[in-house]
């Protein structure tokens, strides 16, 4: 697939992203930008909710991962966040609700005081920050392969050109905005990985069945492992570690929950998360399923591409129709920009409500200072990918979820305990605790084979970090006469 080709495409959708943020923009005002106003349909939000937490590091690496030992194990973990999806929308979401949240940090000042407060906000900032820095880095670097590299172009100018287009369309809507290019986002991507397969298998003269009995006679179709207890992918810690990963990064996530909290009312924000959790499972199984397809067919080929980078090496090799190229674009193009989006107006509202405490003064003021922290926020994301790129991090889909570990983890730990332990606590001894308990989790995972028998902690680290942090705000409970 030539430059020109890939670009004519990148073109075409940014056209129609830009028109659907221009449209949903119109008469947008601060609440608007934050929480859209509290009126889309839930079924809307459902819809973009499917593809929401996709970005182009599930496009790209989620089939790739397929052949790196862990075969369609990822589905333990999909299981998992389904039941992570009904424990957001039954313990978080009426919580939320019921105090009228903006951002959802402002529940530990209510909770515990000023300091835990602050401590949500700037772990999930790092959070954030980096981890929509991974994906963006994971897009940027396929369009150097595939644009910018093969024109002479630098990949500073790539970084810069992916994010002047992700704040084009959110620096007015906001979340409003965010809703409505997510909703487009599922459907292209759903339709390119359908359509991927479907030209995959007709190349490789397979019909439905033929399909169906390629992936399940492969070496890759192995799905459950329950065989060896200090295995990363042993089933327990996966579908374990799934529940907590979303629970974490969805519930406890500005970014995802802002969407949720955009609906009418606590019911339809039910229905929403509920319907989305439900239909995650089949759309990232077709994912798994290509990856096998994809491993099959480079193996026929001579493609001796692996990872994250035998997507869009078999899709514009040549031994596929352009259309090939054109869906994997599109599908790629609409996960990147969309959570990226998604993540820096979560950013800017987190950082304007919880860190700078705007919004007590006047509507006007509010607005500057919002438009402020979002290009500011923009600028960071783009310093953060190109220094992704100088270290040359290689599995993105990996370095997401221990990121998430590391920071997600205290944040899980203030809110459980907040929610399930209603004592008071030193407020200002929290983000000592928050830091501590990250620190000791990296301890363990270093010597964890040393330690404990050859046991290999996996993504179940982040339920580790959340437990030291609930261990941490026990002793700062408060007694009778420190009250």
């Amino acid at each position: 697939m030539s430059p020109l080709a890939v670009i004519i495409t990148m073109a075409a959708y940014f056209a129609v992203m830009l028109a659907i943020g221009w449209l949903s923009s119109k008469g947008a005002d601060n609440q608007g930008f934050f929480n859209g106003g509290r009126k889309a349909p839930w079924w809307i939000v459902a819809i973009a909710m499917i593809g929401a937490p996709m970005s182009g590091v599930t496009y790209v690496s989620v089939p790739g991962m397929v052949g790196n030992g862990a075969a369609m194990g990822y589905m333990q973990m999909v299981l998992g966040f389904f039941v992570g999806y009904l424990i957001i929308a039954f313990v978080l979401t009426p919580v939320f609700f019921k105090m009228n949240l903006v951002s959802i940090y402002q529940y530990l000042e209510d909770r515990f005081g000023a300091s835990s407060h602050k401590t949500g906000a700037w772990f999930f900032l790092i959070s954030k920050v980096l981890g929509a820095a991974v994906r963006l880095y994971l897009v940027c670097v396929t369009l150097q392969l595939m644009v910018f590299g093969p024109l002479g172009l630098p990949f500073i100018l790539n970084v810069a050109v992916s994010i002047a287009i992700v704040l084009l369309y959110t620096f007015k809507g906001g979340v409003k905005s965010v809703i409505w290019n997510d909703t487009l986002k599922t459907v292209c991507m759903v339709v390119s990985i359908v359509l991927a397969i479907i030209f995959i298998a007709k190349d490789m003269g397979m019909d439905f069945k033929g399909v169906a009995a390629t992936i399940k006679d492969s070496s890759y179709s192995k799905m459950f492992f329950f065989d060896d207890f200090n295995h990363p992918e042993y089933f327990w810690k996966q579908f374990l570690a799934g529940i907590f990963t979303v629970v974490a990064m969805t519930g406890l996530d500005q970014d995802l929950m802002q969407r949720t909290l955009a609906s009418r009312n606590q019911k339809d924000s039910r229905k929403n998360l509920i319907t989305s959790g439900l239909l995650q499972i089949p759309v990232i199984f077709m994912f798994l399923c290509l990856g096998v397809l994809l491993y099959i067919y480079a193996a026929q080929k001579g493609i001796t591409e692996v990872g994250d980078t035998l997507f869009p090496a078999v899709a514009t090799s040549g031994f596929l129709p352009v259309v090939v190229g054109v869906l994997f674009v599109i599908g790629l193009v609409s996960c990147a920009y969309s959570a990226g989006g998604s993540a820096l107006t979560a950013l800017t509202t987190s950082f304007t409500v919880d860190i700078l405490g705007a919004g007590k003064e006047g509507e006007e003021k509010l607005t500057s200072t919002r438009k402020k922290v979002h290009l500011g926020m923009a600028l960071l994301m783009g310093v953060v990918i190109v220094v992704f790129y100088l270290l040359n991090t290689k599995s993105a889909i990996d370095a997401v979820y221990k990121l998430a570990s590391y920071t997600y983890g205290p944040i899980l730990g203030m809110f459980v305990f907040g929610i399930f332990c209603k004592k008071p606590v030193r407020d200002r001894w929290v983000p000592l605790v928050a830091v501590v308990a990250p620190v000791i989790c990296l301890i363990l995972q270093s010597n964890s084979e040393r330690w404990f028998g050859g046991y290999t902690f996996s993504y179940e680290l982040i339920l580790i970090n959340a437990m030291l942090t609930i261990l941490g705000l026990c002793l700062l409970i408060k007694r009778k006469k420190d009250e």
